[in-house]
């Protein structure tokens, strides 16, 4: 069984990672404190081969169509193989790996690998936001957006662009949506639900409830109306669904 966890910088896939790792799951090594496979240089570079062919249509719009269809890059592929080799060598009957900008290259990944077990890490987007990532800027990795100084606005068009990146493509055979949330709160069923799909037993490691809903507590901005439909999907909260007329 192999296995990655996609999900953006800051939805809690460090969990993911801990847990696989501590049921008996060869995630790569080195490891970091969060569970990423390290080195990171050559995903990093990977990224930034996929972003010339995802055409931006201008706003909080782009075209991901291309990357569907079109013939993978080799220097991708060789990048992808060198960033996962000690992965792909390994003789673990039960493997993978995580790190964040995987979303960002998700559309080739799936089309690499389509046959092993992919796990899409959801989080509030609110609470995802209010901490910095690598990924916070995307033209770091070579994607076009409406650039801004608003540091939590660049955060947000961040998730958005990963979660519509996500959303365009076509869903892998061995696939599942788990909410951090539900991890921390109702861990027992999440587990459950994790062990019916992977097909192995799964660790409980420990978590702390105070990781949810921590934009309760946060004094700057984190909401924006180009969150409303993933709320709306994934059952958080919605200032706008407040407002609404009963």
């Amino acid at each position: 069984m192999m296995v990655t966890v996609i999900g953006r910088g800051h939805s809690g896939t460090r969990a993911m990672s801990h847990t696989l790792s501590a049921s008996g799951v060869f995630m790569g090594e080195p490891l970091n404190g969060s569970g990423d496979l390290l080195p990171p240089e050559d995903m990093y570079e990977a990224c930034r081969v996929l972003a010339p062919y995802v055409k931006w249509k201008g706003g909080l719009e782009w075209d991901f169509s291309q990357l569907h269809t079109m013939p993978i890059p080799e220097i991708f592929q060789r990048l992808i193989r060198s960033y996962l080799r000690v992965v792909l060598e390994s003789p673990a009957k039960h493997k993978g790996w995580k790190i964040p900008e995987t979303t960002l290259v998700y559309p080739w990944i799936v089309r690499m690998f389509p046959d092993i077990k992919y796990i899409f890490w959801i989080r509030n987007p609110r609470d995802c936001i209010i901490g910095a990532h690598l990924t916070d800027d995307l033209a770091d990795f070579g994607i076009s957006y409406p650039r801004t100084n608003d540091v939590r606005l660049r955060r947000a068009i961040s998730w958005k662009y990963q979660y519509d990146l996500v959303r365009a493509t076509p869903k892998a055979e061995n696939w599942i949506e788990v909410r951090f949330e539900d991890f921390v709160l109702r861990q027992e069923e999440t587990l459950r639900r994790l062990e019916a799909f992977l097909g192995i037993r799964l660790a409980k490691i420990p978590v702390r409830q105070d990781a949810v809903d921590r934009w309760r507590q946060d004094d700057g901005i984190n909401y924006f109306d180009f969150f409303e439909p993933a709320l709306r999907e994934y059952g958080y909260e919605s200032p706008s669904a407040q407002l609404r007329p009963a």
